[in-house]
């Protein structure tokens, strides 16, 4: 079986639950190509914004380019936060192959499977280093049993270690079966395979080879025949399963040791697919026609609008138009770093500068940008917004507009109802950086509050007022009167105006004017809320030949729908939500108590279609009942629980 050599530009994608040290493997693995120099001393590419620094945490993707080899690569590392998944979300597309980094603790299993599930519905090879392997009593074995759980596809595991007592020291891989022993700092240096783990590496190759076995008949007609494959033949094997995602290699290491670095670079090296099969997923052609996809937008102070991008197809120079617009640069990344560069190939990563109309997930060619096929998540959390100067509330919209034009699980928008500018997201992370940058990149100071809720109210009788609306200041006066009957209406079925007028008591060019009188008092009910629900009825009146006008008819049709309202027993409404809350089996029980304890009202479960494992739980909740819901669900399921929700109706508050 011969395996075609991948072409030089490649792009592979970092990313995990959040603390396993992705930042880290990143600048380890631009150390490895030589591209930087490690300091010792924590991170001084990764992780350079404000926000990143203040927090000790990823808050948005670092994006590098080197070379290893004679070869391009592109690494992109993406913050581990839950609620801050849209980067990889948006990065995931365009690599040819990711790197899950995860912590060596069993526990870690869900979190794990929540990256796995979103490769594989991105239909993105990808394989899985365990960081943090210089701990001590580990064992890979246990591991991997555990975290196959967590995966679609078979782990194949392609090393394992070597321990010296408690701590691992080094490994042996699987298909070349050559040790290595750890050297802190330094690249591994080869050793005798040790007698003390011969065993095991025999026990563990068959495993992988069985594994491999299952998706290659030739290989399995060998092992059948006790024919020992080549190295050759396992290697290419690997090459092409990796590449059909059948199978997900398992590396193990430590990041900040520089431990099993060089292993995992020579696996992406000789097993990452290339830009060819990215862009067939992605439903580009391989031919002379540029087709860039856009991956992640900034808004990067003097410099403008930046969009990341990468070339899928076809050749780019820079000056060429794209999206029928010329980018004003384009630039080669490392870090927050940007080298002007003349032209760009398929496969490569690159920044252009201020092309004002492309948005993150487009996909562009020299005249053509169609938009992102993939709606954001549905946002889970949300605060009140306010400027705490006066003068900067002209600032805030532009302010806004930039940072979720960077992420699109974002949104904002004024609410009528409550008269509040709603910032909505992810969580309260998410939401408290944006506050951060609002000051630190705008100088804005946002203050933040739990939204209003937008309560309303209704009536439970009829009653029928009669008003007469009499001015008389000299001149023309005032004269307009009127009989409504106020009838309460079923939930849902919002205001109806009608009228039974007999005899021209009331002339058919006041009728508009006394349903806008209606309309302006049920602005505000008895009970300080906008009324709904409610039918009203012009039954009768009288008007005068002279003094009767629009603007009379208008103020008797306010008061008598005011006096009718007090006396109609007015109830105070709020909103209630459809929620579909999604997480593991094991968790059902206490998700359960979270929507009772909220006044919720469970309507069902069902299997989340696609998901091993997992349950959606149907249920209505207050509005009222889910400022804080998301948090309380991350905390009881590890983190990995979310939901859906959209307004259902309205219910009476019991008292």
């Amino acid at each position: 079986m011969a395996t075609t050599r991948a072409s030089s530009q490649r792009t592979a994608l970092l990313c995990g639950p959040y603390q396993s040290g992705k930042s880290t493997l990143f600048e380890a693995l631009l150390a490895a190509t030589g591209a930087h120099v490690l300091h010792g001393q924590g991170l001084s590419l990764a992780d350079s914004s404000p926000e990143a620094k203040a927090h000790s945490m990823s808050t948005e993707m670092n994006v590098a380019s080197s070379a290893y080899s004679g070869e391009s690569w592109t690494f992109i590392d993406c913050p581990g936060s839950i609620e801050l998944t849209q980067e990889t979300r948006d990065a995931i597309c365009v690599a040819d192959i990711a790197v899950v980094v995860v912590e060596p603790e069993e526990s870690k299993v869900l979190a794990l499977a929540s990256y796995l599930k979103m490769l594989d519905e991105a239909g993105v090879p990808h394989l899985v280093f365990i960081n943090k392997f210089d701990k001590k009593n580990l064992s890979v074995r246990a591991l991997l049993q555990a975290f196959q759980g967590a995966s679609e596809h078979p782990l194949v595991l392609r090393e394992i270690p070597i321990h010296e007592g408690d701590v691992v020291t080094g490994h042996i891989d699987l298909v070349s079966e050559r040790a290595f022993h750890w050297e802190e700092g330094k690249t591994s240096s080869l050793i005798k395979l040790p007698e003390m783990v011969l065993d095991r590496e025999v026990e563990a190759r068959a495993e992988m080879m069985e594994s491999l076995a299952d998706f290659d008949d030739g290989l399995l007609e060998k092992l059948l025949e006790d024919i020992t494959p080549s190295k050759t033949d396992l290697y290419d094997t690997l090459t092409n399963d990796l590449s059909s995602n059948l199978v997900v290699p398992v590396f193990f290491g430590s990041a900040e040791q520089g431990h099993g670095i060089t292993r995992l670079m020579k696996a992406l090296r000789h097993e990452a697919p290339d830009i060819k099969v990215t862009a067939e997923r992605l439903g580009v052609k391989a031919n002379a026609q540029v087709w860039v996809k856009v991956f992640k937008t900034l808004h990067a102070g003097h410099a403008g609008k930046v969009s990341y991008g990468r070339v899928l197809s076809g050749s780019l120079k820079a000056g060429d138009h794209l999206a029928g617009v010329r980018p004003s640069g384009m630039s080669k990344l490392f870090g927050r770093k940007m080298e002007l560069i003349s032209g760009a190939v398929a496969g490569d990563v690159v920044a252009l500068t201020k092309m004002e109309e492309v948005q993150t997930g487009d996909l562009i060619s020299t005249d053509s940008r169609k938009a992102r096929d993939v709606p954001p998540p549905t946002p889970l959390y949300s605060l009140a917004i306010k400027t705490s100067k006066r003068g900067d509330e002209v600032k805030l919209p532009e302010a806004l507009h930039k940072l979720l034009d960077e992420d699109p699980s974002l949104s904002s928008e004024f609410d009528d109802a409550t008269g509040e500018q709603v910032l909505r997201g992810q969580g309260d992370v998410q939401l408290g950086l944006v506050l951060e940058k609002l000051k630190g990149r705008y100088g804005l100071t946002v203050s933040a509050t739990t939204p209003k809720i937008a309560y309303r109210e209704s009536i439970r009788k009829t009653v029928i007022k009669k008003v007469r609306h009499k001015k008389q200041s000299g001149g023309h006066g005032e004269f307009g009167e009127v009989e409504l009957k106020v009838s309460p209406r079923a939930r849902g079925k919002e205001f109806k105006f009608s009228e039974s007028i007999r005899g021209g008591v009331v002339p058919r060019q006041y009728f508009s004017a006394v349903e806008t009188g209606v309309l302006d008092a049920m602005v505000e009910g008895p009970q300080g809320n906008q009324v709904v629900d409610v039918a009203v009825e012009l039954t009768d009146g009288k008007h005068h030949s002279v003094d009767s006008s629009e603007m009379a008819f208008r103020r008797a049709g306010a008061q008598a729908t005011r006096e009718a309202l007090a006396a109609a027993d007015s109830v105070v409404l709020e909103p209630v939500n459809n929620v579909k809350i999604s997480v593991p089996d094991q968790f059902i029980s206490s998700i359960q108590k979270i929507i009772t304890g909220r006044r919720g009202q469970i309507l069902g479960m069902e299997t989340k279609a696609g998901w091993t494992g997992w349950e959606e739980v149907s249920s209505q909740i207050p509005t009222a009942e889910m400022q804080d819901l998301i948090t309380e669900i991350r905390s009881v399921t590890q983190g990995v629980g979310s939901f859906e929700t959209s307004f259902d109706h309205l219910q009476e508050v019991l008292v």
